[in-house]
């Protein structure tokens, strides 16, 4: 069960929140209908799709659909049959009253998250990722906000400032990105064992991701002395276009770079994409 500080997580879904609010304060209504990189989605829908989840986490109910979901060919699993019916119930709505209805839901989705005792923040709950605690859940949602703040930025050719870039919200969607890194090494990468992989970020979201495979893989702290068997360079915004499974945006630097065993590298970056 992973236990995480209620405090910092609340701090970087809050600064998720009002990242989104002030981006989307000045986007006129045809702005509003620009095409994502999200199949399906235009940034009217991005937004309405967060609205729903927070008010589902509330305890709203899911709209009818008022289509049959299967004939829907960017709809493809559970979890996008659940997202549509509040996208299309919300596309009639202007982006101003969508803006607003986001401000609304996100304000009393954060009275309700700090009234929570810490007992039920740490307590077992289902997460898009399995079993977890709520708290990791939580990370999870400012994973998934930052992810369409990104996604909405992309779409408006409105790339992020360096200290948009250094805030809790990026920190902790790395932190949760960097939790399915032995996945992707081990199952979907295919990286042999013995292998020691280390994923280098570099700027405002520099880190280092680094996976041992002994047996399975796993995250490590260090090498225990030893260098990577091969080792992965590459802008940290990019990185999580990529494990998102996005394109690249052209405003950070697209170049990735392999030392050591580039072909497992390669795989790696290749399979890379894990999000549902």
């Amino acid at each position: 069960m992973t236990v995480l500080d209620k405090a910092d997580v609340l701090a970087g879904l809050s600064a998720s929140w009002d990242a989104i609010a002030a981006l989307l304060a000045d986007v006129g209504e045809e702005q509003s209908r620009t095409p994502t990189a999200l199949p399906g989605w235009d940034v009217h829908d991005v937004v309405a799709h967060m609205v729903g989840t927070e008010s589902m986490l509330l305890g709203l109910a899911v709209p009818e659909p008022d289509v049959d979901l299967q004939t829907l060919g960017h709809v493809r699993n559970f979890v996008g049959a659940m997202n549509e019916p509040w996208v299309r119930s919300l596309r009639g709505e202007s982006g101003a009253d969508l803006l607003a209805r986001f401000r609304d839901v996100t304000a009393r989705r954060r009275a309700a998250l700090n009234a929570m005792a810490i007992e039920d923040w740490n307590a077992p709950t289902q997460t898009p990722a399995g079993p977890d605690s709520y708290g990791r859940f939580m990370r999870i949602r400012v994973f998934d906000c930052w992810m369409h703040e990104q996604d909405i930025r992309a779409a408006l050719g409105r790339g992020p400032s360096e200290s948009e870039l250094s805030g809790a919200d990026a920190r902790l969607s790395l932190d949760e990105m960097a939790a399915s890194m032995s996945f992707v090494v081990g199952k979907k990468g295919q990286a042999p064992d013995g292998s020691r992989v280390l994923l280098k970020l570099t700027g405002p979201l520099s880190r280092e991701i680094r996976v041992a495979v002994d047996g399975r893989a796993a995250l490590v702290e260090d090498f225990d002395g030893a260098d990577p068997t091969t080792a992965v360079t590459l802008d940290g915004l990019q990185f999580t276009r990529l494990a998102g499974g996005r394109a690249l945006v052209d405003y950070r630097p697209a170049g990735i770079d392999y030392a050591g065993d580039a072909v497992v590298g390669a795989r790696i970056m290749e399979n890379i994409a894990y999000v549902i």
